[in-house]
């Protein structure tokens, strides 16, 4: 049997990278195709095709016709990007999958766990209104003539360079000069953070999966701590024992910073458990290996050792201060001693 031939649309972001890796790991023939302008490398035995997936005429002459068993596609965000990509894979490929979101999900949910049933609803954000209508043309696309589409919904998926935390390397700054945080709301809805080396190992295994094509997967691992626990680990991954946890209500923080309230109030606000057993009866391999205690060691880690990817933002240092001023001294002076 030959090894099935994956193309992958984007292929080196903090996502798409270890699901790379992981394809050629299982023996495929993986190309990638991008604009070229990459930060990380491609893995030795990756072909690279570079052309800008928006114009569709590039990517025509750069494939040159080929089929491919699976094309993965990671940087489709509206319903006119998936149009395109129909027409330019439709007949070219044994499998389309489009990576949606879990924030697609109905919020604020109803009933938890979530399920691949649940109905997917966010007043809250246009990303996930975006990827909803996204989803619904290929699904019509499916039904009408069988286009070869499989749907999966990451949540939270992070790497080593990824902060899951609103203030990013901002806020280990504040923790290591014993400066207080902002958590949203109490602190203790849970919110599922996925490594993406163990998505990556559900992910490459639905490709070319006959089974899976025509359905959809929630692909996020069992790992759900609460906010304070994340914010805990990331303090002692920073060296941090003792951290200051200013707690601000959801709504507040939507409105001061107007930029990041839908996504907070569509998602990060709400607490979040989904049902994995879908994929893993396809990919049994599939399971959460990596927590966010150890995530958090390599995240800083990471950052520690390369200066040049810390991103400290004096606006939002200055931002936080402001916002826990106004909180009062009671919540500035409130620690946070583990769960």
């Amino acid at each position: 049997m030959s090894a099935p031939r994956i193309l992958y649309i984007g292929g080196t972001g903090a996502i798409s990278t270890a699901c790379v890796a992981r394809s050629l790991a299982l023996g495929a023939q993986v190309t990638v195709l991008n604009r070229g302008r990459r930060s990380r490398p491609l893995p030795e035995g990756v072909e690279s095709v570079v052309a800008d997936i928006r114009d569709p005429d590039a990517v025509r002459a750069a494939l040159r016709g080929r089929d491919f068993d699976a094309v993965a596609q990671f940087t489709a965000f509206t319903p006119a990007h998936v149009t395109t990509d129909i027409d330019l894979f439709e007949g070219r490929t044994g499998q389309y999958v489009f990576i949606s979101s879990a924030s697609a999900y109905q919020k604020p949910p109803v009933r938890l766990p979530v399920l691949e049933s649940t109905p997917l609803r966010n007043p809250f954000w246009e990303y996930s209104r975006d990827k909803i209508a996204a989803e619904d043309v290929l699904t019509a696309a499916y039904r009408d003539r069988g286009f070869p589409l499989t749907i999966v919904r990451p949540s939270h998926t992070y790497d080593h360079t990824l902060f899951p935390n609103s203030g990013g390397w901002t806020d280990v700054v504040r923790l290591r000069a014993g400066r207080p945080v902002i958590v949203h709301g109490d602190g203790t809805s849970l919110w599922t953070l996925t490594h993406s080396d163990d998505f990556a190992v559900g992910f490459a295994g639905l490709l070319a999966h006959p089974l899976a094509v025509g359905d959809a997967f929630t692909l996020t691992g069992d790992h759900a701590p609460t906010w304070n626990q994340i914010y805990t680990w990331l303090a002692e991954a920073a060296g941090v024992s003792d951290p200051t946890l200013v707690h601000i209500a959801s709504e507040t923080l939507a409105r001061l910073d107007p930029a990041s309230g839908p996504g907070l109030l569509g998602d990060k606000s709400h607490s979040v458990l989904f049902d994995n057993s879908k994929v893993k009866a396809l990919v049994p391999a599939f399971g959460t290996t990596i927590g966010f205690d150890e995530g958090a060691r390599r995240l800083v880690a990471h950052h520690d050792r390369h200066p040049e990817a810390q991103r400290y933002d004096a606006e939002r240092d200055a931002w936080t201060d402001r916002v826990i001023a106004a909180a009062g001294p009671d919540a500035a002076a409130s620690r946070f001693a583990g769960l």
